[in-house]
């Protein structure tokens, strides 16, 4: 448990970081040999280079249409050239009132042209191999804000997150969410044609596919059983499989940490008690729906942040240790790929870890946890992260320092990166956003309920 200050957790050797989690009681596998890491990944008739790749981290960027403009070509430059064998791309909407903000890209007809030229670009700057590129397909629904105020479309009213607008979010119709499915499949379409690779349907996060794992107390087909909040989700996936040669991935947020009945993966008794029956099930229909690769998360960013992103400075103080965070993740992951090892996965949570995040990952592979391993504010700091892994090992100085900054100007409503690493370009727009704002930015946390 942290203390009421802020305390920072920098381990300046791999001595200090394995004697914390012996002090915490936390088992995280540990590899000084990376080799693993730098292994071709079969995905099916696709093999993926290595077993590194990049997370899907808005830019917030995009034109007001929705199209990659200039800086989105250059962070998906920076990271063609990076060498990650996977570039799980940013979140994408499936339709114009879903949009999270203003400047999220938008997989519409009219922008199909730019994603074409986007695909080319990374093609033509890929470090040995063009990388695996996944499109994000979302609906932001509780968070949509394509005009930059809430214009909320929910599954259920949950009290405890945004309370004051709760008048304001009632939740979607039935015959909303049925024309939704094909939204998604029109989205694939056209990212088939752009010349993606896979497409992922986003379903972590408490975005409107992941809050409807949880909408145990919504009427209706989509609500209440677990066939039915795994409906939406699964009928998009066969949708898309019917319509497209595209493989089908899935974000798939697996631990809210949200109080039931509102939480997905949660006890019932005790949310901060992970439950995996229903992650469990759910991710062997993936399987059976045949879903290619999977990359699991945890937590609700705008609410417990925490939980999914391990930090130790920001607009408010976890209430466990980074360390806590980052292994519950990561075991909850291992838990889930041993359930169905058919099924590839995708792990987060390494770069709080800043350069010991290639040796958690290259132990956790090596004894079997998952297959690959995502970073994600690390890609931002650090786009040629994979390059040095693979030469050698990461290097201190160029690691993300976990200050939620990114975060923090996706919240001030700006385009987003890293001021501290790439501060010729992100600093200006950082210090833009600050202007007469308080310290404490957006993060609608409760921290009564933690």
């Amino acid at each position: 448990m942290l203390n009421t200050k802020h305390e920072r957790f920098h381990y300046q050797t791999a001595e200090e970081l394995k004697a914390a989690l012996d002090s915490l009681g936390l088992k995280l596998p540990f590899s000084e040999d990376l080799s693993v890491l730098g292994t071709p990944l079969a995905l099916g008739g696709t093999v993926l280079k290595n077993r590194l790749g990049i997370q899907p981290m808005e830019g917030c960027d995009g034109t007001r249409v929705g199209a990659p403009d200039e800086l989105t070509f250059r962070r998906y430059q920076r990271f063609s050239e990076g060498g990650a064998a996977v570039l799980w791309m940013e979140a994408m909407a499936v339709c114009p009132e879903g949009r999270a903000n203003p400047r999220q890209l938008y997989l519409s007809e009219e922008n199909l042209d730019a994603f074409t030229r986007l695909n080319a670009m990374i093609a033509e700057h890929a470090e040995g191999g063009v990388p695996y590129r996944i499109a994000q397909l979302t609906h932001s629904g509780r968070y949509s804000k394509p005009n930059g105020v809430p214009e909320p479309k929910t599954a259920v009213q949950i009290p405890f997150l945004f309370a004051e607008h709760q008048d304001a979010y009632t939740p979607v119709s039935d015959d909303y969410l049925k024309q939704l499915e094909e939204r998604y499949i029109e989205a694939a379409r056209r990212a088939q044609r752009a010349g993606f690779d896979a497409v992922d349907i986003k379903a972590c996060h408490r975005y409107l596919i992941s809050e409807l794992l949880g909408a145990f107390e919504r009427p209706g087909i989509y609500g209440g059983s677990f066939e039915n909040r795994t409906r939406l989700l699964l009928n998009i996936i066969d949708g898309v499989h019917a319509a497209t040669d595209l493989d089908v991935t899935v974000r798939l947020g697996i631990y809210d940490s949200l109080p039931y009945p509102y939480g997905f993966g949660v006890s019932k008794e005790d949310f901060h008690t992970p439950d995996l029956s229903e992650p469990v099930r759910l991710f062997r229909l993936l399987r059976e729906h045949g879903v290619r690769f999977a990359d699991l998360s945890c937590g609700n960013p705008y609410f417990n942040p925490h939980v999914g992103r391990p930090y130790d400075q920001g607009v408010y103080l976890p209430p466990t240790h980074p360390l806590e965070d980052a292994a519950r993740m990561l075991n909850l992951i291992r838990e889930v790929q041993a359930s169905c090892p058919e099924l590839p996965v995708m792990a987060t949570g390494f770069t709080w870890f800043r350069e010991f995040g290639a040796n958690i990952a290259a132990g956790c592979i090596r004894e079997g946890w998952f297959q690959a391993a995502g970073f994600g504010r690390q890609a931002f700091a650090y786009p040629d992260f994979a390059n040095d892994i693979l030469h050698g090992g990461m290097k201190r100085q160029k690691c993300c320092i976990s200050c939620s900054n990114c975060t923090v100007m996706m919240r001030d409503g700006g385009v987003t990166g890293c001021p501290v690493h790439d501060s010729e370009i992100y600093a200006p727009l950082y210090r833009k956003g600050r202007a007469g704002k308080s310290p404490m930015v957006g993060h609608e946390v409760k921290e009564s309920l933690f």
